[in-house]
């Protein structure tokens, strides 16, 4: 990744999100920050006419990454419930949840890397949009910084309860540094919950999927982001064990599907080469 530019892939997600909230009805996941936090230029032709949209950004797409960030949410809310004080983002992006959230108890950390975190402040100073005082921006290069360094730095509190969401960063990166994050995340406190995503193993995609795949991973190589790692669900659990989670499952995209395109009646079709998983220390 460039230290002199927003990560691309983080650009594209924002895109996705932005050209579902107009294109998909009833969306799966609403967020009214989505377009403000894409490329201007994107979000002024997205506004006038969304349509050419409709295809470029596909529909199986835009279902999956809305749904990763409905899941994760979905998720943390169930914690507030339990009494969760701390909600960290982990390759935060153009992330709005802080925009979002009404809890006022709630500490939201968002990480990520400088260049990216530097252009997403930029663009809520343009719209007029201020971060709220309760969320706390930290820049970090988790390549090059062990995971647990950097929560500390950041200011998260071990001794309170933690929910951690890490959408779109494992693919990105090698296993050994996947394993050794989820090792830094387990150890942190005595209660924590995390959601990520993962790629699917090669050897177990459809045709389809690796079709999918090979295409994206010659997109993101180009972009200077190449995928660097893939698990089977059973690797996941085993990686999430290891690292003292007790409470651990792995979410197909069939039962994303079920929950939230079936059940919803939105007509849409998650499709894709991630899975997401849910882990908790008790």
């Amino acid at each position: 990744m460039r230290a002199d530019r927003a990560s691309r892939t983080a650009e594209y997600v924002a895109m996705h999100r932005a050209a579902h909230q107009l294109l998909d009805v009833p969306a799966i996941f609403d967020d009214p920050f989505a377009v403000v936090m894409t490329d201007p230029r994107f979000a002024r032709a997205l506004l006038a006419d969304p349509e050419p949209e409709r295809r470029h950004l596909a529909p199986g797409r835009r279902a999956f990454l809305a749904a990763r960030s409905r899941y994760a949410e979905d998720r943390l809310a169930l914690a507030v419930q339990q009494g969760c004080e701390q909600y960290v983002v982990l390759g935060a992006g153009f992330d709005t949840f802080c925009l979002r959230t009404v809890d006022q108890a709630l500490r939201v950390f968002e990480i990520d890397h400088p260049a990216t975190q530097a252009i997403k402040l930029a663009r809520l100073r343009e719209a007029g949009v201020g971060m709220p005082a309760r969320t706390s921006s930290y820049a970090a290069d988790f390549t090059h910084q062990p995971l647990g360094e950097i929560l500390h730095e950041a200011g998260v509190d071990h001794g309170r309860s933690i929910f951690v969401s890490w959408l779109g960063v494992a693919q990105y990166l090698p296993a050994k540094t996947v394993r050794a994050a989820l090792q830094d995340i387990g150890s942190f406190g005595s209660q924590v919950d995390i959601v990520f995503d993962y790629t699917l193993h090669y050897d177990l995609q459809s045709a389809e999927q690796r079709s999918v795949f090979d295409k994206w991973r010659t997109l993101a190589d180009l972009e200077g982001e190449p995928f660097r790692s893939m698990f089977a669900p059973d690797e996941v659990m085993a990686l999430c064990a290891s690292a003292g989670f007790s409470a651990v499952r792995t979410e197909s995209l069939d039962e994303l599907n079920a929950r939230y395109c079936k059940a919803e009646g939105n007509g849409l079709r998650i499709e894709g080469i991630n899975q997401l998983a849910y882990a908790a220390v008790r």
